[in-house]
């Protein structure tokens, strides 16, 4: 998609609309009304009055602040980064000046003197300055820590990418030999295979993050079966168990493949009499569980070739979909089960 002007150049301002954002503001502000008045001990006595006038202060400014930010995000975020941290400390400085000369009057109006000119514009301006320092400090942070975010997140995807576009040397090598053979004695057979291996590199090629329907991951996951079976014969028997509306269902590209591929590579191809993978979809609790399962040939170098792949999909899932992702293996006596499950959409 061609970026537009309506786009944001940058994404670091937090959302501060949230319940839980507006929380911290207020906890913030509180802890340092009362670190201000702390410090404030080292020339006078504690005084819980001096303390509450700090916090009303403290929170008016932080509340106000942070409204005005989440009210103006959008706009800001279409700033560059550094104009757009500019504009936010110029706003909470502009913000503390105008409530420090409400405050002084109030509290003119309250006491009945009116404070000394020169000392009331010196308050005026250190609120200022205090301000303007932590209100840089934080944009700061926030910079930071969006930068290490995009930064993981490039990392995240360049691996995903690299991982995605792998396809095992072997299949590719037994792919050519079956269309090499077939080509004299079945020709449209061949074409047959030229075609799904096709498919199946395009789709090894594509953008990370592609989400396609579950019925058209099946398809891929049918023109794999259908050149393993070319090589195997009837050692290899496919059973499917779709519960859900496959072509409504949502899951990234190329999940179910590779744990097809490790399924008939590590579990059907070392027994002599081969045997059935189980593909099973359904619906469960608000989220998708899929599964895939074959026979246990002896020993366990099978789980080994497993373990890499349930750690490619994790990665690709949690990318998308956050911590609620669960992958778990449940290797059997006779059977080894890999099991998918994460919100559906």
């Amino acid at each position: 998609m061609a970026a537009t002007d309506e786009q944001p150049n940058s994404s670091f301002l937090p959302d501060l609309c949230s319940t839980r954002a507006v929380l911290v503001v207020v906890v913030v502000a509180e802890l340092m009304a009362l670190v201000i008045n702390l410090v404030a001990t080292y020339y006078s006595d504690f005084s819980m009055g001096r303390l509450a006038i700090t916090s009303l202060f403290v929170q008016w400014v932080g509340l106000t602040s942070a409204a005005l930010v989440c009210q103006l995000r959008p706009r800001l975020n279409r700033l560059a980064p550094s104009v757009a941290a500019v504009a936010v400390v110029l706003l909470v400085v502009v913000d503390t000046l105008v409530f420090s000369v409400v405050a002084a009057l109030v509290m003119s109006w309250v006491t009945g003197t009116l404070m000394p000119g020169s000392l009331w514009s010196m308050e005026i301006l250190v609120n200022g300055l205090i301000a303007a320092i932590i209100a840089g400090l934080v944009m700061r942070y926030f910079y930071v820590q969006e930068q290490l975010r995009q930064k993981g997140q490039a990392e995240l995807q360049a691996r995903i990418q690299a991982l995605q576009s792998r396809i095992r040397p072997h299949f590719l090598f037994n792919s050519m030999n079956i269309i090499a053979s077939l080509i004299a004695v079945d020709p449209d057979t061949a074409e047959k295979v030229v075609e799904d291996l096709s498919v199946l590199f395009r789709a090894s090629l594509k953008n990370i993050g592609n989400e396609v329907s579950l019925d058209e991951e099946l398809e891929l996951c049918r023109r794999y079966i259908h050149i393993e079976q070319l090589r195997m014969g009837e050692r290899l028997q496919v059973e499917w168990d779709i519960r859900v509306e496959a072509k409504s269902v949502m899951i990234p590209l190329l999940t179910l493949q590779p744990l097809l591929e490790n399924a008939i590579y590590h579990g059907i191809q070392p027994l002599a009499a081969g045997g059935v993978v189980t593909i099973r979809a359904l619906a469960e609790h608000g989220e998708l569980v899929l599964s895939v399962s074959n026979p246990k040939p002896e020993g366990d170098g099978h789980h080994n070739g497993n373990r890499m792949a349930l750690e490619n999909i994790r990665h690709r899932l949690e990318a998308l979909y956050g911590d609620e992702v669960a992958v778990e293996s449940r290797p059997q006596q006779k059977e080894y089960e890999i099991e998918i499950r994460y919100p559906l959409q």
